[in-house]
């Protein structure tokens, strides 16, 4: 007859202590990657957010008709009189982009026929993009290129170039069509005889 071994009470509790050893660890480390991911997520998402900021302030700069208004102070405003980028399923819209004092934060400002500062019966559509900008500068040269160097909190400064964007052509002034006065006519007839 053969006879079966059964583990003893102190093999259980051993192998008990074992298992609850492993399992410690292991919920360490999935707690660690649980805590990275999201740290990653959260780092993901503020990267997309501030690429949709500057592909938008992109598009309305190059969809532009070349009218634009920079305004030069701490933290600069710039205005597009008309650009094919709607966010609002306007036609050609002005679009301009500045820094609030409230909380230093950046606005897109989309409408027709207003002028800043807003007044009551301007309709128009404000989208806060961005909060804690600390620069906000455009340049623009001659040859119609565009900077746009910006930094949110704390983050590095980040910067785009827009080229070729030439203002359109200012409207010839209407040449009138004067007629000689007679008191002109007269002394310049009384110079060629004289003369």
């Amino acid at each position: 007859m053969s006879s079966k071994r059964a583990f003893t009470l102190i093999e259980i509790l051993i192998s008990i202590a074992l298992l609850s050893i492993v399992l410690v660890g292991l919920y360490s480390v999935l707690d660690t990657q649980r805590r990275s991911v999201s740290t990653i997520k959260r780092y993901l998402d503020k990267s997309i957010k501030q690429d949709k900021v500057i592909m938008t302030l992109y598009n309305d700069i190059v969809k532009s008709d070349g009218n634009i208004t920079i305004k030069k102070s701490e933290r600069d405003t710039i205005c597009i009189n008309e650009t094919r980028n709607s966010l609002y399923g306007l036609g050609l819209a002005k679009v301009c982009w500045l820094v609030l004092k409230d909380q230093d934060s950046l606005a897109r400002i989309e409408g027709n026929n207003y002028s800043l500062p807003l007044g009551l019966e301007d309709k128009v559509a404000v989208d806060i993009v961005a909060k804690g900008v600390s620069l906000f500068d455009i340049y623009r040269n001659k040859d119609g290129n565009i900077l746009v160097v910006m930094q949110v909190l704390k983050n590095e400064p980040f910067s785009f170039l827009v080229q070729g964007i030439k203002q359109p052509p200012k409207p010839k002034p209407k040449k009138s069509k004067k007629k000689p006065s007679k008191e002109n006519n007269t002394s310049k007839s009384e110079n060629n005889i004289t003369g």
